[in-house]
């Protein structure tokens, strides 16, 4: 036992390079990331059925992807073939129901397609942000544990895990950046509910598939997840907005535009884009790829009447 332990350091290295050393074959330099549309609600009724908010298309953008809406009126045998057309997907914020909505749906569909591809050995990566962080809580445990919390509008410091620095999403960060995580609040939260350490770390599903790589604490001292990486798939989710501080201007809301909140939601797509180029699905030709892409739904601006600057109308 006393070797084990004196040779950990010298596992893990081995752990993250036998990670890294499996995707030897040339990066796909053109990667395609598909997003969630979210139903509109009364606000952008007016507009069309279901939008994405700009900011998740300029996250992604600025790390050299391009981004391919999924609609919310597709067939289950629609979703599976864009699913193999994609090198990723993004469940993004926003308000649903996290176990009856078209949103719950369609991120069980593409959460089962991304289990089932990685099982076969295709690496295709899935990033949650908010309520796409909730909503894997729900899908990977089987059951709704969130608590209301007092989240809606306040940005923190990351508390980090053992597991933070040694995790694949922050272990490439550049120094200054994971200090500053800790001491400033770079991490902007817009959300009544989350899960917390206690009910998590309760619940073996979720336990046994996701490594905890943060947690924050409200102003009632519950404590809760903030950050997940799973163990054995390139799943990663984030309870908090990266996508908002270098794009969104409401002045409602309590976003972070410190330099290293700007760098933060970088480095995150960059990791995320990164992870993308290393699957190779592509859709079938040329008009089938232009039609998918955002490109066909100009973003139109809301900044006058929603917390949104920028939305693209999908439906």
């Amino acid at each position: 036992m006393a070797a084990l332990l004196l040779h950990m350091p010298e596992m893990l290295l081995c752990v993250s390079l036998y990670w890294d050393q499996l995707f030897t074959a040339p990066l796909n330099q053109r990667p395609i990331i598909g997003v969630l549309a979210m139903e509109s609600g009364e606000t952008f009724a007016q507009f069309g059925k279901s939008y994405i908010p700009a900011s998740y298309v300029k996250t992604l953008e600025s790390a050299g992807a391009r981004v391919a809406p999924i609609s919310i009126k597709l067939s289950e045998a629609e979703y599976t073939q864009l699913f193999h057309s994609m090198n990723g997907v993004l469940f993004p914020g926003g308000v649903a129901s996290v176990q009856n909505s078209r949103f719950a749906e369609i991120s069980a569909m593409f959460y089962n397609l991304t289990l089932k591809a990685n099982d076969k050995g295709v690496h295709f990566p899935l990033w949650a942000i908010c309520l796409g962080f909730e909503e894997l809580t729900v899908l990977t445990s089987g059951e709704n544990l969130l608590t209301e919390t007092n989240t809606s509008n306040l940005s923190l410091p990351l508390k980090f895990t053992k597991d933070t620095l040694r995790s694949r999403m922050f272990k490439n960060f550049p120094k200054h950046l994971l200090q500053a995580l800790q001491t400033k609040p770079l991490a902007g939260h817009y959300h009544n509910w989350s899960i917390t350490l206690k009910k998590f770390t309760n619940n073996k599903n979720l336990a046994n598939f996701y490594k905890i790589l943060s947690t924050n604490t409200d102003s009632q001292q519950v404590e809760f997840v903030s950050t997940m990486e799973a163990f054995r798939y390139p799943i990663y989710a984030v309870q908090w907005h990266p996508e908002r501080s270098p794009y969104e201007w409401n002045v409602t809301l309590d976003i972070p535009h410190f330099s290293e909140a700007v760098q933060l939601a970088w480095y995150l797509a960059d990791f995320f884009v990164n992870e993308a180029r290393k699957n190779s699905y592509h859709f079938s030709n040329t008009t089938e790829e232009e039609k998918a892409l955002i490109y066909n739904y100009p973003p139109i601006y809301t900044g006058n009447i929603s917390k949104y600057d920028q939305i693209h109308i999908i439906d």
